[in-house]
């Protein structure tokens, strides 16, 4: 079983570790998250209310 899981990241970060957390979860490239997130708010405008429930809601990893 896998136990991977999604956290913000603290080492790729430039806010709040979202863009870089989902990178690190799906083993991509942050800038291609990033630029889906400016698509999503800018395009469908439903990218900065997921931004902000990621940034509250997901967990920061614990060493």
């Amino acid at each position: 079983m896998n136990n991977k899981r999604f956290y913000l990241s603290e080492t790729d970060k430039k806010l709040a570790g979202v863009c870089g957390g989902i990178a690190e979860y799906f083993e991509v490239d942050p800038l291609l998250v990033r630029v889906a997130f400016l698509v999503a708010v800018f395009g469908l405008g439903c990218g900065f209310w997921a931004y902000i429930i990621l940034w509250l809601c997901a967990p920061r990893r614990s060493y």
